[in-house]
């Protein structure tokens, strides 16, 4: 009998090669090489990929076309909505993944409950039975409505019940159930996740559904399958928070309608999630006194302002090699700062273990927390709190210059709402009109920064 033909198929960028090698070819990733069986050759597919409704080859002038306003619609739950720029856009296409149980599709059949109410909704689940979709509905003490279910996956019978029905929203659950008769391969593979996801993307384009697609995520807390899964959605979220912990983030990596990092906020009930109205709250920690090592940076993300606490240990090193640790922040950024700590401020450290802290579970990404990073170290090196109602932010360059965040009014007007009497912040970013309420400190370098706090504290 002749032996099946298999392929090694990359699980980071879909490359084949026809045989097992440590190094992908295509996209240098180790180790990511999988063995599939060979797929079919496939009949001319004209028809699957057929150029969708209003598509054109022909050449357009930029300046005579004129884009439609098209109105989005709002998924009742108003976290959400920001996440996702103001609601979902007729015709796109949402990629939501995120680690198992942590509540997507509690979320997603949240929406869809509410949303029903105004469009035609079609749950698609390929991991659970009607039954225990139902058993979760009355859990929740969620009003179905006219909310169809369809347990299916079968790419083409989800299509044609698409064609039959015509939703005006569909959601997958998920995207890796998924097969396609015209592949062999088994569901999830690289082939098949590639084949369904751009047979359901051509489909909302074509009939201006709206289609939220959930993925599984690897250990590594990345998106499973090709990135071409990415690359070919409209929207790209994820859902982060420990599974223990009551609150959830959903953040935006990517959108094509609205702005990237936004972040919504979530606390896990008995009643599903729910949005967190004040989320600055969820980050500040509560301290009976005052205590060193603690610092209240003002970050953002994408369009809302948050006040996080940021906490530095730091203590005598009981090794060669000093520790350092940071959680919820880049790490070769720290040794970065420690470096410029030294070298423009005096300040020694080598000889200490160094741990930094983010509270709450929030990853911060931007550069505009590294004067709250190392305005932690100090307080925590040199045993004295911070001023009390002090709130930083800006960015540290190599030189020792503190350079300006983005948004630095918005910042400021939030951390004068929740209360906090002083802020120091780069030159650049000081107001030219006085915010009431508020002693705006503007300096220019981190040698600077430091003399001032000496002065607050004397």
């Amino acid at each position: 009998m002749a032996r099946n033909k298999s392929v090694f198929v990359c699980s980071d960028c879909g490359g084949q090669v026809p045989r097992w090698q440590g190094q992908c070819p295509h996209c240098q990733a180790w180790n990511t090489l999988a063995e599939q069986a060979a797929e079919l050759a496939a009949p001319p597919a004209a028809h699957r990929y057929a150029p969708f409704s209003g598509a054109t080859g022909g050449l357009q002038a930029l300046a005579t076309i004129r884009p439609r306003e098209t109105e989005r619609m709002a998924t009742g739950i108003d976290e959400f909505d920001r996440v996702l720029g103001g609601g979902l856009v007729p015709g796109g296409v949402v990629l939501i993944g995120g680690d198992p149980g942590i509540g997507k599709s509690t979320l997603l059949l949240q929406a869809l409950t509410l949303m029903v109410r105004d469009q035609r909704a079609l749950y698609v689940s390929g991991e659970e039975s009607a039954e225990q979709i139902a058993l979760r509905a009355q859990r929740l003490q969620l009003a179905p409505g006219e909310l169809q279910l369809l347990p299916e996956i079968s790419l083409e019978r989800i299509l044609a019940s698409l064609r039959e029905h015509r939703p005006q929203l569909v959601v997958i659950d998920s995207i890796q159930t998924l097969y396609s008769d015209s592949l062999t391969s088994a569901p999830g593979s690289v082939g098949q996740v590639r084949e369904c996801a751009a047979q359901l993307t051509r489909f909302a384009k074509q009939s201006g559904a709206s289609l939220i697609l959930v993925g599984h995520v690897t250990k590594d807390g990345a998106l499973a399958g090709p990135r071409v899964l990415e690359h070919i959605v409209d929207t790209v979220l994820y859902f982060e928070g420990d599974t223990h912990s009551a609150y959830r983030l959903v953040r935006a990596i990517k959108n094509r309608f609205g702005a990237v990092n936004e972040l919504g906020v979530f606390g896990m009930t008995d009643r599903g999630l729910k949005g967190v109205s004040n989320p600055s709250a969820l980050f500040l920690s509560r301290h009976e006194a005052e205590v060193a090592g603690a610092c209240i940076l003002v970050t953002q993300e994408g369009t809302r302002p948050l006040l996080v606490e940021v906490q530095a240990l730091v203590d005598a090193a009981h090794s060669p090699s000093p520790r350092r640790l940071s959680v919820g922040l880049d790490q070769n950024r720290l040794a970065m700062l420690l470096a410029v700590l030294h070298r423009h401020a005096g300040i020694v450290c080598s000889d200490q273990d160094v741990f930094v802290n983010a509270v709450g579970g929030v990853r911060i990404n931007e550069p505009a927390a590294d004067l709250a990073v190392l305005l932690a170290i100090v307080s925590s090196l040199r045993d004295r709190p911070l001023p009390a109602g002090l709130a930083v932010f800006g960015e540290i360059g190599l030189a020792g210059e503190i350079r300006p965040a983005p948004r630095g009014q918005e910042r400021l007007r939030e951390a004068r709402k929740l209360g906090f009497t002083r802020a120091l912040i780069p030159r650049a970013n000081a107001p030219k009109q006085a915010i009431e309420g508020l002693e705006v400190i503007a300096v220019d370098r981190l040698d600077q920064a430091l003399e001032v706090l000496r002065d607050l504290d004397a």
